[in-house]
């Protein structure tokens, strides 16, 4: 069953009025048999609710999880919104820094559930010092953000994306539009983690030369015919250039002004992981220098204040991000590679089972997928 309950009367605090009287709902099951588990759900979305509505065998798993869906980020200002909740739930541009864990704790909150993969959002070594388990999905669709890096690569080369607004306005010209084969290509695959791997796989069916970096090569890639090189090799050779790397302090800007001047002239630079790894000014430098022949961003330094939500209207702030708009070899989207049914289901699948896990836990042994330092 799917109710609504007014904000005001959830927590008397909340008085941001740009959101709707109705953003809160609390999704149930029934009635457990056992006392409820209030799990707080951030940064939600309706796409999320009606997912879950339309699929209520995914809450059977964990029957007695009571699930409270909350428009905004989590963040230190946030936090207190969750009280008395047993655990909290977060997506990728949420903010568990040690204030808002601090706060979280002292509400009565021990675990926190990842809607996500990655953990740098989350400040581990507070949790630990507050006691709160944190539990991620390592996993939910590799083959989704696989598949959709290869859709900003085709889109940046063959410039469909300017083909179909031509033709909607009744030009047919093909001046503009010439792209190239990846075909014989050298494509660089930075990370051949499960969707590294998946997207060279895919990158080889087209005939192109995959070449790898990774600091743990995988016998599955070698196997595959991913040629691995260093670094600096793999920036000076490759034609393309694909990031499906964590996002670590070792990581952090990756792709600076130094790596973009190692790079062959008018290379295709695709970003599905982590806008952090890219370097916003540096980016800006190799396209204006014509280094970087085109670029498809999926994620963007500086996005947690810009994707999720609809600014139409609004004069927008960072002024890199509007440059990189203005660019006609830029292809920006808000962090969909992994918008898919699969992995929508997946992610709600694991964050259950994590409840659950969490729930019947024996507190001397670490869960299947909990983020320890």
């Amino acid at each position: 069953m799917l109710k609504t309950t007014n904000f005001n009367s959830f927590h008397p605090h909340f008085l941001l009025g740009t959101y709707s009287p109705h953003f809160v709902m609390t999704e149930t099951t029934g009635l457990p048999k056992e006392q409820p588990i209030r799990v707080v759900v951030y940064s939600s979305k309706r796409y999320e609710r009606d997912f879950l509505h339309k699929n209520p065998q995914i809450a059977k798993i964990a029957p007695n999880v009571q699930l409270e869906f909350l428009a905004p980020r989590l963040d230190a200002n946030t936090a207190s919104l969750a009280a008395g909740a047993q655990a909290v739930c977060i997506f990728v541009n949420d903010s568990a820094d040690a204030a808002a864990i601090e706060t979280l704790a002292k509400n009565g909150t021990k675990c926190l559930l990842l809607r996500c993969a990655g953990f740098n959002q989350v400040d581990l070594k507070a949790a630990k010092a507050y006691g709160v388990t944190v539990l991620r999905v390592p996993q939910y669709s590799p083959y989704a953000v696989a598949e959709f890096a290869v859709a900003l690569l085709l889109t940046i080369v063959r410039k469909t994306h300017k083909a179909y607004n031509r033709t909607r306005e009744s030009n047919f010209a093909l001046n503009g539009l010439l792209g190239f084969d990846i075909h014989g290509k050298t494509v660089g695959v930075c990370g051949t983690g499960n969707i590294g791997l998946l997207f060279a796989k895919i990158m080889l069916g087209f005939g192109a030369r995959v070449i790898g970096y990774d600091l743990y090569p995988s016998d599955a890639a070698r196997e595959m015919g991913v040629e691995y090189v260093s670094y600096d090799e793999l920036l000076a050779q490759s034609d393309v250039i694909s990031l499906h790397c964590p996002l670590f302090p070792s990581t952090r800007h990756m792709i600076n002004a130094a790596a973009i001047e190692k790079m062959k002239r008018g290379v295709i630079l695709i970003n599905t992981s982590r806008g952090e790894l890219v370097d916003k000014n540096a980016l800006i430098y190799g396209l204006r220098r014509g280094i970087i022949g085109g670029c498809g961003m999926d994620v963007i330094e500086g996005e947690e204040e810009l994707f999720f939500d609809d600014h139409t209207g609004e004069i927008l702030e960072d002024e890199k991000i509007l440059t990189l708009q203005s660019l006609p070899n830029v292809l920006i989207t808000p962090h969909i590679a992994f918008c898919t049914d699969t992995a929508i289901s997946n992610i709600w699948t694991a964050t259950y089972q994590n409840v659950l896990a969490y729930t019947e836990r024996n507190r001397d042994a670490p869960l299947k997928n909990q983020v320890r330092m």
